[in-house]
């Protein structure tokens, strides 16, 4: 797949994908183009070689058996996660004043509040009714979070902007009494249904701007929800174009609720990963004994997108390790296992990179500023499965609209590939692709 080629499908992905529910469904539809078969969890599964997918609510799990799978076939397995910082719909929704009409909304996860202010914005989530079905729902450019003038805020430029979260980010959605609206029987009516029926609902704004690129000679690929839509897409594309002639198991895992800490049934810190292997494990006839030497030769590798060194801000990032886009993913290190990576993870990561000829570079926190996490120590401690964290490097994270390098998505996807699908015999020179 061309650099073109795989940005275009990147871009179509996202625009499918504005919540992690719409995500694990287009997930869905697209392994199932490629032959897998979605199993049910409260119904038996087939046992055997095979290629297979699994849903719980926002998280997705898919996996390739060999024909040469045994009770003691290791795992390989690429985690991701499906949400993105966003606000969600509050209950009571419909609010408003002086003339307005807006949205009741709570901060999921850590935005940057201002990203989001003066744009065109969407809900999109699942609704549920009271007959037990569910229906996902997408609006189209729906509500704003207007900033104030600067000519009502004289200091905004100088002082810096304050927002407080439960006053200023509550979204316009129309004018008139907002007791002559309804937001839930409009999402209602857009999947032919109404509001009386809804019981409950899982629905968060989206921005709706289309991915594109930019700069000099078009370098630069911005979008929304990159953190980590884009990695959930490099692992779907690795392991759709991964063969069956494998060693290991290939897993993908992509998790809902990573922003919010994962603890959730369907989040990284849950059971959901553990429960689908312990399944495959049984199916393939496999001990208590057997299942844990599996997991002893397993990897795991944490895919989440990681900072590039801002230009406008150097002082905030490591002095000697400054990735930058476009030079390769990032293997992330931290020595309080804020990442999972340790020097044999690190090892095997420099493997998949050189067996995939693409570059790669170091992170690491700057030791005066707090480092983030991923779901890469939860189910290393979950599994005591060895974890590699790693990821595309990006300007703007937790913004509504991310960016990074055109390249860089390409070769995560192809390092991932390497990852799931090790080359037998000699192994290329794990230097070549260490920037």
């Amino acid at each position: 797949m061309t650099t073109s080629t795989h940005l275009t499908d990147l871009a179509a992905f996202i625009q499918a994908s504005p919540s992690s529910f719409h995500a694990v469904a287009e997930a869905a539809r697209r392994f199932s183009d490629a032959g897998f078969t979605a199993l049910e969890e409260t119904e038996a599964w087939p046992t055997g070689p095979g290629r297979r997918f699994v849903v719980r609510d926002g998280a997705i799990i898919a996996w390739i058996e060999p024909p040469t799978t045994t009770s003691t076939t290791p795992f390989r397995i690429v985690g991701s996660h499906t949400d993105s910082p966003s606000f969600k719909l509050k209950p009571k929704p419909t609010i408003g004043g002086s003339g307005w009409i807006q949205a009741g909304v709570e901060v999921y996860g850590g935005p940057l509040l201002n990203s989001w202010l003066d744009r065109e914005l969407e809900f999109a989530g699942r609704l549920v009714f009271s007959d037990g079905t569910s229906n996902l729902v997408r609006t189209g450019p729906l509500l704003r979070f207007p900033q104030l003038a600067v000519h009502l805020d004289r200091g905004v430029n100088t002082e810096g902007l304050v927002l407080n979260p439960q006053t200023h980010m509550k979204p316009i959605i129309g004018v008139g009494d907002p007791g002559s609206a309804d937001i839930v029987g409009h999402l209602a009516k857009l999947v032919g249904r109404t509001g009386a029926e809804v019981v409950g609902y899982d629905v968060i704004v989206a921005d709706t701007a289309a991915p594109a690129t930019f700069g000099l000679d078009a370098q630069f690929f911005a979008s929304g929800r990159l953190d980590n839509l884009s990695s959930v897409h490099s692992s779907l594309v690795a392991l759709i174009n991964t063969p069956d002639t494998l060693n290991d198991i290939a897993v993908l895992a992509a998790f809902d609720h990573e922003e919010v800490g994962s603890a959730s049934r369907s989040g990284a810190s849950g059971p959901f990963l553990a429960d689908v292997l312990a399944r495959i494990s049984a199916g393939n006839g496999a001990s208590t004994g057997e299942k844990l030497q599996a997991f002893a030769a397993s990897w795991c590798l944490s895919a989440d997108v990681g900072h590039a060194v801002h230009p406008n801000y150097p002082e905030r990032h490591d002095p000697a390790n400054r990735p930058i886009v476009g030079a390769g993913p990032l293997l992330k290190i931290n020595a309080n296992q804020r990442y999972a990576t340790d020097g044999v993870g690190a090892g095997e990561w420099a493997r998949a990179c050189a067996q995939a000829r693409v570059p790669y570079q170091e992170f690491v926190s700057n030791n005066s500023m707090p480092c983030g996490s991923t779901i890469g120590p939860l189910t290393a401690t979950l599994l005591g499965i060895r974890t590699i964290d790693v990821g595309m490097p990006v300007l703007s994270m937790h913004s509504a609209r991310e960016m990074c390098s055109v390249d860089d998505p390409g070769y995560l996807t192809a390092a991932i590939g390497a990852f799931l699908s090790p080359s037998s015999g000699n192994l290329p020179d794990p230097t070549v692709g260490h920037a």
